[in-house]
């Protein structure tokens, strides 16, 4: 070998580790911005604001008190946050660490707007579900989001469990059977005392935005089946940003052969795609809603269902629309036998994409990697004291009281 290759070899071999150094330290690297959301008319604090970096894939949502912190590789020029009922609002983003309070104006809509006021609710529902395979990915797509289940009994918070997921979801033209779920970390806190034990398992975890996406999993909501069980009717026009919504309301017309929903649905005038859809379990036939609601309980326990809760967000970008958010509560008693006491209880699961994958980075998830539905986070266990356990990762930040709640729960582990 040459001195003058000897010293290009050594030169090229050191440029590369500089290049690896440096992606190395661009990985390790985000910026951390932090706020409140509030009505600009009465302060009001707005929970589950959708909030995204624009021109990136980065997202987050408010939580319940209307606070939000928001990581992101890519120093951003400003946010965008939508919401129903709200205008769409973009804020310009100043230094890292200045908090951000940012206030939305409620939406209006015009008359001039109101197009389909007059026109069929069920004409208009099947129009949408028939346009899905237009409004939705006609390829396979991987997301990365963040996952919080918790359970209350009356007030108190005796468990929690946080998970970073990464979901894999085929085009919408397959069913949901071959869209996974797989766990990068998760952490778990439970209450130490005898009494507040459940051991019932109910509908949720964290394959909950595969199964309940009413877009893709046409039977859960949409079959035609179904869609003869329910009356439809038009609400009043609603805005999510600056995008007016037709809203469907569908109640069960009769019972047949398993719980119906009352639902809500928000379909975009423009595109038919569909915004949002809420859905209250009918609780008429309690046996009915039971099966809905619990997977599994310990011998000896009566289960009495008080209400199931479901919200399904959709955002939309580029013509496509995809699933964004998705909350499941469920609220019940358990009577025990032999006691004098019963037990109410609130569970609540919920899930945020955070990020989407380039194209080219897209994969799919082996079975053996992925979360069963009927597997529980609650085996998925790490410590909860690592401040650093999230790093670049974007969480939906635990509310003042469940905070609260969490140091009460370490604090006594710690006993």
């Amino acid at each position: 070998m040459t001195k003058l290759t000897d010293t290009l070899c050594r030169a090229t071999l050191l440029l590369l580790a500089l290049m690896v150094s440096a992606l190395a330290g661009s990985q390790n690297t985000y910026y951390t911005y932090q706020g409140t959301v509030s009505d600009a008319e009465t302060g009001r604090r707005l929970p589950y604001v959708a909030i995204a970096v624009a021109g990136q894939h980065v997202s987050i949502v408010s939580n319940a008190d209307g606070e939000f912190v928001l990581k992101t590789p890519v120093r951003p020029s400003q946010l965008v946050l939508t919401h129903v009922g709200y205008q769409t609002t973009r804020c310009k983003v100043g230094a890292e660490g200045q908090r951000l309070n940012i206030r939305m104006q409620p939406g209006t809509i015009q008359l001039s707007e109101v197009v389909v006021a007059s026109g069929d609710a069920e004409k208009i529902l099947r129009s949408a579900i028939g346009k899905i395979p237009a409004n939705y990915s006609s390829v396979p797509e991987l997301f990365r989001g963040f996952y919080r289940e918790t359970t209350e009994r009356g007030r108190r918070c005796i468990y929690v469990a946080e998970a970073v997921v990464n979901m894999y979801k085929t085009e919408y033209t397959r069913d949901v059977y071959a869209d996974r779920v797989s766990i990068d970390k998760a952490r778990r806190l439970i209450s130490t005392r005898k009494t507040d034990t459940l051991g019932a398992k109910m509908v949720g975890g964290p394959t909950l935005p595969v199964y309940i996406d009413v877009a893709k999993n046409i039977d859960y909501l949409f079959s035609e089946e179904t869609l003869r069980l329910y009356d439809f009717l038009l609400a009043p026009p609603e805005k999510t940003g600056d995008r007016p919504q037709v809203v469907v309301l569908m109640r069960p017309r009769k019972m047949l052969n398993g719980a119906l929903y009352i639902a809500k649905v928000y379909i975009d005038r423009e595109t038919l795609s569909f915004s949002r859809v809420e859905m209250d379990l009918d609780m008429t036939d309690r046996t009915r809603a039971t099966a809905v609601m619990l997977v599994s309980k310990p011998a000896g326990v009566r289960f009495k269902p008080r209400q199931l809760s479901l919200v399904v967000n959709y955002s939309l970008e580029d013509g496509v629309s995809r699933i964004s958010y998705v909350r499941s509560t469920s609220r019940f008693n358990c009577d025990w036998k032999r006691r004098l006491f019963h037990s109410g209880y609130t569970v609540t699961s919920e899930m945020v994409v955070t990020d989407r994958a380039a194209p080219d980075r897209v994969h799919r998830i082996r079975g053996k990697s992925s979360f069963r539905p009927h597997e529980s986070l609650y085996d998925k266990v790490e410590l909860f004291d690592d401040p650093q356990f999230w790093g670049h990762d974007n969480i939906i930040e635990p509310t003042e009281s469940l905070e609260h709640a969490i140091n009460k729960l370490k604090k006594k582990l710690r006993e």
